[in-house]
């Protein structure tokens, strides 16, 4: 028939089509940082490409992971990346927060290698970063610091910035702190909370992402929260990064959800496809 389309599938709820060569594919890929080869696993969307793509960086310690956001991204054509900072699960190497900011800069550089980009069809010029928690306070310095970063997306951001001052003016802080974080370090390696918390408040003034919006003004932002994070509350964590990245193409969400945003999935899902479509 003259003028037909096929219907556009909707990556949330329906499988690409399978005729498309080379077909989708889940491959690990090693990340070399600092030395050392963390783990990390690539998933690549059916055709030749170009593809854009995506890295999603999880939180502290990591239980959640977002490989449900993976897959939804990749139905939706791009290439996402998964993988573990040094010492976390098991990653090589010792966690430390300087650490994962190092090993996101990694990543980056690792899928704009040439041979990368010719044995897995990506886009080096079409490279976004997606964090959750700590994954979005490392997404977003990672950007600023990276202008070939075309988007950035920051869900439940925490912000170590905040974090620091507290624990910095108040000892009841910063000892509760110590006592949280000592329970999520199971998946983690060479470190402790005592560690984790003496690096935090020994941290610049620049680790609070207020100041980013210079870096990020006039690119794609998406910040993402819960109205119900007892971790990152947004008035504290979402509500001030909204003004200060006034300059940037800025796109908000809060759902009456928790930190993990465990009960707004596919609402999560749909909003950063729809951002990425917009970005890159």
């Amino acid at each position: 028939m003259s003028g037909y389309a096929p219907a556009v599938s909707d990556p949330l709820i329906t499988d690409p089509p399978t005729d498309a060569l080379p077909p989708a594919a889940t491959v690990p890929f090693p990340v070399p940082s600092a030395g050392l080869e963390l783990l990390g696993v690539l998933h690549r969307p059916a055709g030749p490409g170009p593809h854009p793509v995506v890295v999603l960086l999880h939180g502290f310690p990591g239980n959640e992971r977002n490989f449900d956001l993976a897959h939804a991204i990749r139905r939706a054509g791009y290439a996402t990346l998964v993988f573990h900072y040094r010492g976390a699960w098991g990653s090589p190497g010792a966690f430390s927060w300087g650490n994962a900011r190092q090993d996101a800069a990694a990543a980056v550089a690792a899928l704009r290698d040439p041979d990368v980009v010719a044995e897995h069809g990506l886009d080096p010029a079409r490279i976004a970063l997606a964090g959750h928690s700590m994954g979005g306070f490392v997404a977003l310095h990672t950007a600023a610091t990276d202008p070939g970063i075309g988007a950035v997306a920051s869900l439940a951001g925490f912000d170590f910035g905040i974090a620091a001052a507290e624990a910095r003016s108040d000892p009841a802080a910063r000892a509760a702190y110590v006592e949280d974080w000592a329970g999520a370090l199971g998946p983690l390696a060479g470190t402790s909370s005592e560690a984790l918390v003496d690096e935090m408040v020994a941290a610049p003034d620049e680790w609070r992402l207020t100041t980013l919006g210079p870096a990020l003004a006039g690119r794609p932002v998406l910040l993402g929260a819960g109205s119900l994070d007892d971790v990152s509350p947004p008035d504290a964590h979402h509500d001030p990064l909204c003004d200060a990245y006034a300059e940037a193409r800025l796109t908000s969400h809060v759902w009456p959800s928790d930190h993990a945003l465990a009960d707004h999935r596919v609402a999560l899902a749909r909003a950063l496809i729809t951002f990425l479509e917009d970005a890159l």
